[in-house]
């Protein structure tokens, strides 16, 4: 089925082709491109009122369809221009998955203004710094966010701001949102440049001030071809093997779930993205619960799920799975971190949708690789293939190639890739060498073009001179039909630099001791990386906003006393 594959890929990039790939002037260097992309996200927005009386957002007991959320980002876009807001400014979004998250977020693109997502954990003082670093002309924020803002605002730069969601009347010199649709209007028209920026999404550095990255309108457009480009070449490679299935001949219309944040690029760029620009329906939670995920699947006919590992291995785990009917999800999965190959074969068994992942950056506007279906079902350890738009190498310490399936950093060169990082010239330099991005990870290429993520360059454990990749030790650890969590990380040492140490969470009823957990490890994993030190943990592991593990301070927090 890879040879199919290739003949698919040629065939959709080749010239003529949908997703016919040319070289283009980009930021001064030619890089390559999807010909038939539109120019800018008010592109990809304005012709979805074409469908209409479609639901568009689900949350809870509301709804918007496509009409009404036309009409409301037209009248937000038009409050926006009479503000003196245009082309290069930015507005700023402080508030949890609600709707008129995704209505500001198209009024604000479609004026050739930049998002500012702003992480909702965010406390006073990194709300501070944000509006400081980006200078946003609005801040939107629903109650929460409005309390902790009202706290420092002596300290923030001068912004109009405007509350969401609020019982009682707004605080002093803060607006309801109810004045920026009151007015009605029509969508200004406003050219875009297509290199400008689209979003400010910030990074969640593991040392220092988070940084906030400039994504572009061509980088997220692309992320949309990219996206829709995988769908039609595996759909197409895989009916030429014979490996189609009938359930796949007539997909319907696409539900997804959105259960990550929309201030990163995994819900906003991947999730709502897609969806809104095949007039599918997105369906929002106001925090994750698994339970609650399984009723909306059942409810709105879900069809796609894509959030971090922890949530698809609980939602298919969950007592009440079998008792769900989850027969229209056609696919589950998702990014943010590496889905454990025991996952894919949990998802793929479970008969309710194929697993997919698609392994990206927020420097890369979204995705880089996607894998999905049996090519993700037969390297279930694979992120899959770099899409189109990118040139992909493994590269030594000192960024020269290094031979095909051996392991290296992982550099990405294409369309997708950010301008920049705002007011951090040297962290952009640090980060992008001749449009080639440094992703921080280290990966090895196969002979079908298949890339597969080791680590994270700075998660690996340096154990006596030995590399410890910590997605390896999980894997082997999630193996054990009794872990519902685990986080490995490196713990110093003084004679070996570092041993493994792992946090585990055990499922409830279950009883598993360290020796039992080291000895199942001894079938999956060499013995200098089975850990060391081994915490069980009794409550959940700490997560940051995009559910992926805390383990910066699981490192910082765990007393080696304390393991076993």
């Amino acid at each position: 089925m890879y040879r199919e594959l290739r003949e698919a890929w040629g065939q959709l990039t080749t010239e003529g082709a949908p997703f016919e790939i040319v070289e283009s002037e980009v930021l001064g260097r030619r890089l390559r491109t999807y010909k038939a992309a539109p120019p800018s996200l008010r592109d990809v927005w304005v012709p979805t009122a074409g469908y209409g009386d479609n639901d568009y957002i689900v949350y809870a007991d509301e709804r918007w369809t496509y009409n009404q959320a036309h009409r409301d980002v037209a009248a937000i876009a038009s409050w926006l221009v009479a503000q003196g807001v245009e082309p290069g400014d930015r507005v700023a979004i402080a508030m949890r998955n609600y709707p008129e998250w995704m209505l500001l977020y198209w009024a604000t693109v479609s004026i050739g203004a930049a998002t500012v997502g702003m992480n909702a954990w965010w406390v006073g003082a990194e709300m501070v710094y944000a509006l400081q670093d980006a200078r946003p002309k609005v801040l939107i924020c629903d109650e929460e966010r409005l309390a902790r803002y009202l706290e420092v605002r002596d300290q923030a730069p001068p912004v109009k701001v405007i509350a969401v969601r609020t019982n009682g009347a707004p605080a002093d010199g803060v607006e309801p949102f109810s004045v920026m649709t009151a007015g009605g209007g029509e969508m200004p028209d406003v050219a875009i440049d297509t290199d400008s920026d689209a979003c400010i999404f910030y990074t969640s550095g593991t040392t220092g001030r988070p940084k906030g990255a400039q994504l572009t309108h061509r980088g997220c457009v692309h992320n949309l071809m990219s996206m829709a480009f995988w769908n039609a070449a595996q759909s197409m490679a895989r009916t030429a093997a014979g490996k189609a299935r009938e359930s796949e001949a007539t997909p319907g219309p696409l539900s997804a779930l959105v259960v990550t944040p929309l201030f990163h690029v995994t819900a906003n760029n991947c999730v709502a993205h897609g969806a809104t620009a095949t007039g599918g329906k997105l369906v929002l939670m106001y925090k994750w619960e698994p339970g609650e995920a399984l009723r909306l699947v059942e409810a709105e006919k879900v069809t796609n799920f894509s959030g971090v590992p922890t949530m698809a291995r609980e939602l298919v785990s969950h007592p009440d799975f079998e008792k769900t009917d989850t027969s229209s999800l056609k696919s589950v999965g998702g990014g943010g971190a590496q889905i454990q190959p025991d996952l894919v074969d949990k998802i793929e068994k479970s008969g309710s949708g194929r697993p997919g992942t698609g392994y990206g950056m927020t420097e890369a506007c979204g995705i880089i690789t996607m894998n999905s279906a049996d090519y993700f079902v037969d390297k279930p350890e694979s992120a899959g293939p770099a899409m189109p738009c990118f040139e992909a190498q493994c590269v030594d310490a000192n960024g020269n190639p290094v031979a095909q399936g051996e392991v290296g950093e992982l550099w990405v060169r294409g369309a997708q890739v950010i301008r920049g990082y705002i007011n951090r010239p040297e962290a952009t330099d640090e980060s992008i060498t001749d449009g080639w991005l440094h992703t921080g990870d280290i990966a090895r290429i196969d002979k079908d073009e298949f890339i597969f993520i080791v680590d994270r360059a700075k998660d690996m454990v340096l154990r006596g001179g030995e590399n410890v990749y910590c997605a390896e030790v999980e894997a082997g650890i999630f193996e054990h039909p009794d872990v519902t969590e685990a986080a490995a990380f490196g713990v110093p040492d003084d004679r070996l630099g570092e041993e493994v140490g792992a946090a585990v969470v055990v499922r409830a009823g279950a009883t598993l001791t360290a020796d039992a957990l080291r000895a199942h490890l001894t079938e999956h994993l060499s013995k200098y990386k089975i850990p060391r030190y081994l915490w069980f943990q009794t409550n959940p592991l700490p997560r940051n906003a995009s559910g992926k593990f805390l383990k910066r301070e699981l490192r910082d927090t765990l007393d080696t006393n304390d393991a076993v």
